[in-house]
């Protein structure tokens, strides 16, 4: 599978992309620790406010939802709901073989959709400006899914 291996520009693109994408991800998951952290709260589990050397001053009060836990919670769901229909629809992409322009606006495109949507979102713009960037992104997925069945349909 030649389309398959770093000598192709179109893979390594995507290579590139996926990983910022996952490791974006990931960033996400931990500035909802870091936000807990602050907080000293927002915590979801009961087991979570027993008394331990990172939390010596347990209390009921710290399961309450707290809005910058809860703000970066909802960023971290919002990108789990995103990046995997990306990777999926960039790996389809990659196998129809599209030319290296496409792939890297469509690829790095949406990369720089979710940066602008996470800038957004941690910034509490309004909701246009959310969904601006969000659309931009869920464009490029839908433009790579569409590329890549159209290339199937015809093959």
């Amino acid at each position: 599978m030649d389309a398959f291996t770093l000598e192709n520009p179109v893979f390594r693109t995507y290579v590139i992309a996926a990983a910022l994408a996952i490791l974006k991800m990931m960033f996400h998951a931990y500035l909802v620790v870091v936000q807990m952290m602050r907080a000293k709260g927002g915590f979801l589990n009961p087991e979570d406010t027993r008394k331990t050397p990172v939390n010596p001053n347990p209390s009921a009060a710290q399961l309450n939802p707290n809005e910058a836990v809860e703000r970066a919670r909802r960023m971290h769901r919002n990108e789990g709901e995103n990046t995997p229909y990306f990777l999926a629809a960039g790996f389809i992409f990659v196998a129809a073989s599209p030319p290296f322009w496409l792939a890297a606006v469509l690829l790095y495109g949406y990369i720089v959709a979710r940066v602008l949507h996470f800038w957004a979102y941690a910034t509490a713009q309004i909701h246009d400006v959310r969904a601006t960037f969000y659309t931009a992104g869920t464009v490029s997925i839908a433009a790579m899914a569409i590329y890549a069945l159209s290339a199937a349909l015809a093959g």
